[in-house]
Formats: C-alpha cells, sequence, structure tokens
C-alpha cells in the first residue's frame, strides 16, 4: 500500500499560500539523450510562488508511456531543451494560482494541455494555458492516464470512418493501453472487435481480460495467419476500420481483412519496421491510409472546444464504468528505477504509475 503524506486543508488561500512557499519538487531528468536508466537522473529546487499568470500544481501521479521512453532516447518528434523533465501524462492538484487566475481554484485538478512538460516531478509552475482543469472525483489511475490514450482511441473511432452499430474494427496491440480503451469504446458505440495480441506466456490471462472489457474475438498473430484463423474470420463481417501501432508484418495482414473501401490508421509502430500492405489492397480493395498523432491533434487550436467536450465524454464514460482504466501498478516516485525497467522490458502487462508524496 502506498501511504500519501498530506497536508490538513488550510483555512482560507491567504494562509495557504504563504505557507507554500517553503516547497521544494523534486525531477527526473536527463542532459543527454539515451537509455532512460543511465542517463535518468533525481534533482530537486525550491518551488516558488506563481506569476500572475502562472499555477502551481503537486504533481498526484504520471504514467511511464513507450513515448515517454522514446522521448528520453532522442528518437521521439517532440524534444524538449535540454536539460529536460521526462514523462508527458499525469494529473496534479493545483497548490497556488498566480493573481491573475480566475478560473482555476486551489484543489483543481488539472493535466498538462500538451506533450513534453515534463510531468515526473512532484510539482512543476505552469502557466495557466498549459493546463486542463479535469473532475477531481475521478480515481487517481484515470485521471493520471487520462489525457493521451483514451483521446487517441476516441478519436480514431470517430474521424476516420462513418461507423453504424454492428460494423467491425480490427487491431493489433489490443492489449497496449490504447488498444483497451478501443475494446471499451467498441461496445459502447456497438461495433464488433476483432483483436490481434502477440503470443506470450500469459496468454490466456491477457485474452480473458481482454473479453472482460468487451472483446468480441481475439487472436495472435500467429492464430490470425492459420488455417483455423482463416476460417474464423470468414464468418466475421469485413473491417471497415484497422488500427494500427505494430506495423511491420502485421499490417500487411490487418490490410487483407479490410472490406472495400476500408480505412487503416496507423498510430504507433512497436515493431520498429515500415509498414507492409499488399499492392492487391490498393487496387482490389481500394483501401485508404492515415495516420494519427493525438499530439499533433492537440496542437490546432480549431480542436480546443472539441478536446474539452471529448474530455467530458470520456470522465462521464469512466464515471458510468463503460470504461475502464489500464492495469496500473502505482511506484514510489524514489523506485523510478524499478519502474523504468520494468516499463522498457516490452511485455509488462501493467502500466508503470509513478505516484509522489510531499513533505513541507
Amino acid at each position: 500500500m502506498i501511504l500519501f503524506r498530506m497536508l490538513r486543508p488550510c483555512q482560507g488561500r491567504r494562509f495557504l499560500v504563504a505557507f507554500c512557499r517553503k516547497m521544494h519538487a523534486e525531477r527526473l531528468q536527463y542532459a543527454a539523450y539515451g537509455e532512460p536508466l543511465e542517463v535518468l537522473t533525481v534533482a530537486s529546487s525550491p518551488l516558488p510562488p506563481p506569476g500572475p499568470t502562472e499555477v502551481r500544481v503537486k504533481m498526484l501521479a504520471a504514467p511511464i508511456n513507450p513515448a515517454d521512453i522514446n522521448q528520453v532516447q532522442g528518437v521521439y518528434p517532440i524534444k524538449p531543451a535540454l536539460p529536460a523533465v521526462g514523462g508527458n501524462e499525469g494529473v496534479g492538484r493545483i497548490d497556488e494560482v498566480g493573481s491573475k487566475v480566475s478560473d482555476l481554484n486551489v484543489g483543481d485538478w488539472v493535466v498538462p494541455m500538451q506533450s513534453g512538460y515534463g510531468t515526473w516531478r512532484s510539482g512543476v509552475i505552469w502557466d495557466r494555458s498549459q493546463v486542463m482543469k479535469i473532475p477531481n472525483d475521478l480515481p487517481l489511475i484515470t485521471a493520471a492516464t487520462l489525457a493521451i490514450n483514451p483521446p487517441t482511441a476516441y478519436r480514431m473511432l470517430n474521424d476516420f470512418v462513418k461507423l453504424h452499430k454492428g460494423d467491425v474494427v480490427i487491431q493489433n496491440g489490443a492489449n497496449s493501453v490504447v488498444g483497451q480503451m478501443v475494446i471499451q469504446l467498441c461496445r459502447k458505440y456497438g461495433l464488433v472487435s476483432i483483436n490481434v495480441i502477440r503470443d506470450r506466456p500469459n496468454l490466456v490471462e491477457v485474452e480473458n481480460h481482454l473479453r472482460k472489457l468487451g472483446a468480441d474475438h481475439v487472436f495472435t498473430d500467429e492464430q490470425l495467419r492459420s488455417k483455423e484463423g482463416r476460417e474464423a474470420m470468414k464468418t466475421i463481417p469485413k473491417p471497415k476500420l484497422a488500427l494500427n501501432c505494430v506495423s511491420g508484418k502485421s499490417t500487411l495482414y490487418l490490410s487483407q481483412w479490410l472490406a472495400v473501401q476500408g480505412v487503416m490508421v496507423t498510430y504507433g509502430g512497436m515493431s520498429k519496421q515500415p509498414l507492409q500492405v499488399s499492392t492487391g489492397s490498393f487496387i482490389f480493395q481500394d483501401i485508404s491510409m492515415y495516420g494519427f498523432w493525438m499530439s499533433h491533434w492537440n496542437l490546432d487550436p480549431k480542436h480546443a472546444d472539441e478536446r474539452t467536450r471529448m474530455l467530458q465524454d470520456l470522465c462521464q464514460m469512466f464515471r458510468n464504468q463503460e470504461l475502464q482504466p489500464p492495469l496500473c501498478e502505482l511506484v514510489p516516485f524514489k523506485d523510478y528505477k524499478l519502474a523504468l525497467e520494468k516499463s522498457t522490458k516490452g511485455k509488462v502487462d501493467r502500466k508503470q504509475v509513478l505516484v509522489f508524496e510531499w513533505e513541507l
């Protein structure tokens, strides 16, 4: 069990502001690109009061995502100026607000508006424009993992194909966090999901978990290519949408199952191999292929109102238990090396989430 040493609520904002001026924060930073366990170090510094348009945030929890690892390695498109703080996602609680900030209050929960702000730290000063308020009645894991993976699944299911109840969606990497969100959203929307995963020692456990989330069909890569798998696929209507986070040969097989004028959306490349697709799929099935990157979508100012509406919609789904957060392991910040080691192994089925303790 992880215990948080929390302050008793202060009676009045003025006292809280004065008291919190003594706060120090730790951060997990890197001064050069490389393997996370080799280049990340803990640094500490005091947190000053926020400026007029800023907020001071006590981070509560921050997950370790594959993109975070890639960013530290220097192979991710978003490259903050060095030295940089790791992490792109997380949830924090506002500790103090600047004099010109009128729409946020002490105690509000917020998430970063964009990637690259650095969330692997116990506290931070951000401009008001860099954060978005979320409900503080959400479970901690839900809030910490809200801003990237659920919206990615949400947008891919809503933006590329006009899907109707009973339509079929096929995806690889189905046990990823995005994949689990896709399964649950398909269930809510009345869509049929075909889910492809890699073979692994705990295959039965993973398959059972995906089916509990609402997966209609689960295949390993090998099963999908087998005679039995091909026969099973013939009993399912052709998918209108394919979602790819693996690339390599996996896309070759996904594209062959797409319906005529089907669409494949790529949002990752875990195999580190180029997309593969047959010429026949393009010519005779007239399929289309797109890429999607949540960070790029967030950067477009015209999406601001839609992003707010989307997050409200997702929060309500979590409240209604129509969506479940990913399986996670909460790891105290001081044990970050253990969390990084598990995250870089690749086949860990529980997302590592750093949690923070405060002493003032």
